[in-house]
């Protein structure tokens, strides 16, 4: 049985851990203590508190020697000093803490399409340049940049849009009738398929098999802003905004064609097949 240490369990960090915690001994770190009852999860999932932005708080880690860590953390606010304080600084403290750890394997961190600022509606894929041009996209790519430091192998995680159970911000969007006035390209992973997909790399380290560097983490089918809220608005039978446009020009569309080629099956392969199963969740909850 392998030690995993998962940073950061919130919503996509648990749903890993969990995946995990059935075959391996996990071990998830987060800054509350487990404000939920573990009742019901797998008897090899551990909880341990601590704040990445604090150093002095992971002194639990030090000891710890675990075979593989994912750094899932999330940043409390859209600025820059968040994002510094927990993408850059908040790894190196975790890392920190492993300089002794000769058990270590492998790292993951779970960074997101925001290191491609491309934005005139190209096709981008694991070969295009990196070249954010925010705030958000420049920290993670420094982020990055600290697992080249490691002496063993790690993986950059580039999620683009994360959708699923409790995420309904578009939705919400769709119902609103407010639109964005102008039509952008979109790009999106549904929520269990990007656990299941890191759980699926993970398990391949542990079976002594290579992986990528980094991987676009998305599904089959780029869409329009404005193609997702009308079909969302059309499956809950409401109307659409009178502005709404069919052609898109600005934003990025994401190939996934590296996370294909491992052998991965997509779930959810494009967003009507996401959103309906959410939809029809939402209407026998």
């Amino acid at each position: 049985m392998s030690k995993i240490l998962i940073v950061g369990c919130g919503d996509l960090g648990m749903a890993i851990a969990e995946l995990l915690a059935y075959k391996h001994a996990v071990f998830g770190l987060r800054r509350q203590s487990q404000g939920q009852s573990l009742q019901g999860r797998p008897s090899n999932l551990s909880m341990l508190q601590g704040d990445v932005t604090d150093p002095a708080s992971l002194q639990v880690l030090h000891g710890l020697k675990p075979e593989l860590i994912l750094y899932c953390v999330a940043a409390d606010a859209q600025t820059d000093a968040a994002y510094q304080a927990q993408y850059v600084n908040g790894l190196a403290n975790v890392l920190a803490t492993q300089q002794q750890n000769t058990a270590l394997r492998h790292v993951f961190f779970v960074s997101s399409t925001r290191v491609y600022g491309q934005d005139a509606g190209e096709y981008l894929d694991d070969t295009s340049p990196l070249s954010p041009m925010d705030f958000g996209g420049q920290r993670l790519l420094e982020a990055e940049q600290l697992l080249k430091n490691l002496a063993c192998p790690t993986t950059a995680l580039r999620l683009s849009g994360i959708y699923g159970p409790g995420r309904l911000r578009m939705i919400n969007l769709a119902k609103s009738q407010a639109w964005p006035a102008t039509n952008s390209w979109s790009n999106r992973i549904h929520r269990d398929d990007a656990a299941a997909f890191i759980v699926f790399l993970m398990e391949q380290v542990l079976a002594g098999q290579a992986v990528q560097t980094s991987y676009i983490v998305s599904d089959d089918a780029p869409a329009s802003l404005h193609e997702v809220l009308a079909w969302l608005a059309d499956q809950m039978k409401i109307g659409i905004p009178a502005y709404a446009q069919h052609d898109a020009s600005k934003g990025k569309r994401l190939a996934n064609g590296l996370m294909r080629s491992t052998g991965y099956q997509l779930k959810y392969p494009n967003f009507k097949v996401g959103y309906q199963a959410l939809l029809a969740s939402l209407t026998t909850a």
